[in-house]
């Protein structure tokens, strides 16, 4: 359930004109600004960028970039990209910035839909003449390296058929590959959290419980480490509960010392037309306190009043 849906009745060219207004003479009326891009839905927000472009003759991109600063600009930016190329985006910053940001490759190319990835691969190649599988080999290693080559494919089962003897195998098979033995057959795990069906796996992961006494992610969590770890980690959970997901994903954002703005701007823009009232009450249940509250505390100024805008409520 989302917290944006846009607007009903919609002119464009109205709200082109307003954001214009804000922002044009001496300062910057930011509330404008605010008010109008959270409440328009991301396909509106291109009608207004292709209007305001055709009407006042100026890149919209351009002058919110030239009027706003710091996290404020970035969440407004990330607001005006196109659902696909913000996470074609956030990939490439990901891998191509300073140091990788592992976590942002697992969020993205753990939680989004075949679908969603085959888009995610065709815009990256467009956008930057390399592949986005070519970057993530170049930049990360080892395990690591396979399970996000792997989930780059797009290429999961999205069925809901439930093979019983195959999740009973592939229970065995985890339980061999890890608990049971020695070390740790790392490609067991990622050949079969990376591409069986959610239903599957969720059958898998009860029958695991029963043979190794434990919870998959507590194996994981013994097994593994560092960014494989988080990787599959991220798939379990994603298959679970994809809002309890970027629930947590939002808490430790905001959680500790400094916020990790990347996270926090990325999860509240990407998930507010999709699951946003999910995440919300899953951050409820999990921290005890409202993911309105938590960024009331943590964050600041017009930046607080966007994110406040996305989560949509005080529950």
């Amino acid at each position: 359930m989302a917290t944006v849906k846009g607007v009903s009745t919609f002119s464009a060219e109205q709200e082109a004109q307003a954001l214009r207004k804000a922002m044009k003479g001496l300062g910057t009326d930011e509330d404008a600004i605010i008010e109008s891009l959270t409440k328009l839905n991301v396909s509106q927000r291109q009608q207004v960028l292709i209007t305001y472009k055709s009407t006042i003759g100026r890149d919209l991109i351009d002058d919110l970039k030239s009027e706003l600063s710091g996290n404020f600009e970035r969440v407004i930016i990330a607001l005006m990209t196109p659902t696909t190329m913000y996470d074609v985006h956030e990939l490439r910053r990901a891998l191509k910035g300073a140091g990788t940001d592992e976590g942002c490759l697992i969020e993205i190319l753990a939680s989004r839909t075949n679908a969603e990835i085959r888009h995610i691969n065709e815009n990256y190649k467009l956008q930057y003449g390399s592949t986005l599988e070519d970057d993530i080999v170049s930049d990360t290693s080892s395990m690591f390296r396979r399970v996000l080559v792997s989930l780059a494919t797009g290429n999961r089962d999205e069925g809901t058929f439930v093979d019983e003897a195959l999740a009973q195998q592939d229970a065995q098979c985890l339980y061999e590959a890890g608990e049971k033995k020695w070390g740790t057959d790392e490609v067991q795990f990622m050949s079969i959290l990376c591409t069986r069906n959610r239903c599957h796996l969720l059958r898998v992961f009860d029958v695991y419980r029963l043979i190794a006494n434990k919870d998959i992610t507590e194996s994981i969590k013994s097994e593994m480490s560092g960014d494989l770890e988080d990787a599959l980690l991220a798939v379990v959970k994603c298959m679970r509960n994809k809002p309890a997901y970027f629930a947590e994903r939002l808490y430790k954002s905001m959680k500790g010392l400094g916020t990790d703005d990347s996270t926090l701007i990325r999860v509240m823009v990407s998930r507010s037309e999709i699951d946003m009232l999910y995440i919300r009450r899953e951050f409820l249940a999990t921290y005890g306190k409202s993911l309105h509250s938590f960024i009331k505390g943590d964050c600041s100024g017009d930046y607080r009043k966007v994110l406040l805008r996305l989560c949509g409520g005080e529950d």
